[in-house]
């Protein structure tokens, strides 16, 4: 097991977590980890050339997203990707959440839409780097970082627009991206053509000045997800 970071300088507390955090993030999600399989905190402390501190509260910070599970006595593992019934029910968390968010939107639109229209500039070229990798080749973990990043940042801008940070944190906590981003891996599907279109919708009703236009847009979007989603889980090899 390998992590691709470069050694963590623990000076800075609050940087060395965030990045301990991501790099856990991209172990659980580049399928190099099985579901079920242990991780030990001592172990992974090493990789990093980190102490077993900011392993530990990295750790406890990814249970909140349902990518690992902790056992007493017996310390974390490699959550199962999600059976249809989770998968669907976190689509519908994620759909109260930010169809509830853009309910909260109110005044001009025109600082949110210039921060849509440059996220899905990213969205789009993310799109097109990741469907130009030929099959194989050994760059796709990091271009779907970068899609589904891009892809993320574009849902982010509109949380954040509703200007309630509980909204934000819990939606962030859900990990919906996260645990998408890993099907995506494990299973190997790529959605990407489909969610750039579907974020176009949400962006022109913005740019219209239709709220109601947008939500629906959001809604459809959401449900095009669920089913995705439920899809690739159907065929996922068992």
């Amino acid at each position: 097991m390998s992590l691709p970071v470069s050694p963590l300088d623990e000076s800075d507390r609050l940087v060395l977590s965030d990045r301990v955090y991501e790099a856990l993030i991209d172990l659980l999600i580049s399928g190099r980890v099985e579901p079920g399989q242990a991780l030990r905190i001592e172990h992974l402390a090493t990789l990093l050339n980190v102490s077993p501190t900011p392993v530990r509260e990295a750790l406890a910070r990814i249970e909140t997203t349902g990518l690992v599970t902790r056992v007493a006595q017996k310390g974390y593992r490699v959550a199962p990707l999600l059976a249809e019934a989770q998968m669907s029910e976190l689509v519908d968390a994620r759909e109260l959440l930010e169809l509830g968010a853009m309910e909260l939107i109110s005044g001009e639109l025109d600082s949110l839409v210039r921060q849509l229209e440059t996220a899905q500039d990213k969205h789009e070229a993310a799109a097109r780097r990741l469907a130009e990798l030929p099959a194989g080749d050994p760059s796709v973990t990091a271009r779907q970082r970068e899609y589904f990043e891009a892809d993320w940042s574009f849902h982010l801008a509109i949380l954040h627009r509703s200007s309630n940070r509980y909204v934000v944190q819990m939606a962030e906590g859900l990990g919906g991206h996260l645990h998408r981003r890993r099907q995506g891996v494990v299973v190997g599907v790529n959605d990407s053509q489909f969610a750039v279109r579907e974020h176009a919708a949400i962006l022109t009703a913005f740019q219209q000045g239709d709220l109601p236009g947008a939500i629906e847009a959001m809604r459809s979007h959401m449900n095009q997800i669920r089913r995705r989603s439920l899809k690739d889980l159907a065929a996922q090899p068992r």
